[in-house]
């Protein structure tokens, strides 16, 4: 049960904290990007020891077809990251006092066409799972698990912002479309779908690239 609670801390932190830095910012990119980083160095060296700090279902997704968890683990800590990301984004609204926005992930529609948002998703998602899955492969990286983890999470969030927001996390995409609605809440398959095949393109690299050596 503690795995599930850290789960669902985790992933109300970095909804809570990350998109409210995003909306108090106006998308700042550098400051939104370094904002979602810095959650997750704060939650890999706090909640890592008891979980994990997947708070992501991409990332736990990954963990489940390379065989670092169990599919059963894998439901569990899905329900837990999305009910976080949920409270995460209720008590950023009460904190905003409105919420209409969010910090939810978008995109125009013009520009950025439902195609490219879907390929910017996959392939970020793919570095960002496909860093994990390597730098957790060795105990003896176990002390800068977190800061690269955060990095990367901050460096696909510089490049993606202008496209998507940035989702890479379905559970993260899901609690703010939930609750602000609208063009969020109808494109949020989007974030649920490009994350998950993200992760499985990773974990097949992973295992029959980074593990044939």
């Amino acid at each position: 049960m503690k795995k599930y609670i850290a789960e669902f801390t985790g992933t109300m932190m970095l909804t809570l904290i990350a998109c409210g830095v995003a909306v108090a910012t106006g998308v700042n990119y550098v400051g939104t990007a370094l904002a979602f980083g810095l959650v997750i160095v704060a939650m890999a060296y706090s909640i890592g020891n008891v979980s994990g700090c997947h708070i992501n279902p991409a990332v736990s997704f990954g963990m489940a077809l390379t065989g670092k968890m169990s599919w059963c683990e894998f439901g569990k800590y899905c329900m837990a990251q999305v009910l976080g990301a949920i409270a995460g984004s209720a008590l950023l609204g009460v904190i905003l006092g409105s919420f209409t926005s969010l910090g939810a992930n978008n995109f125009d529609g013009s520009t950025v066409t439902v195609w490219i948002a879907l390929l910017v998703e996959t392939i970020l998602t793919f570095v960002f799972v496909l860093a994990i899955l390597g730098v957790t492969d060795k105990k003896e990286n176990g002390h800068a698990t977190g800061i690269v983890i955060g990095l990367t999470l901050t460096l696909v969030h510089l490049f993606g912002l202008p496209f998507t927001g940035t989702s890479v996390n379905p559970a993260r995409s899901i609690g703010p479309a939930l609750l602000q609605g609208g063009d969020a809440l109808c494109n949020v398959w989007v974030f649920i779908l490009a994350p998950m095949l993200g992760a499985f393109l990773a974990s097949l690299f992973y295992k029959y690239v980074m593990k044939s050596n």
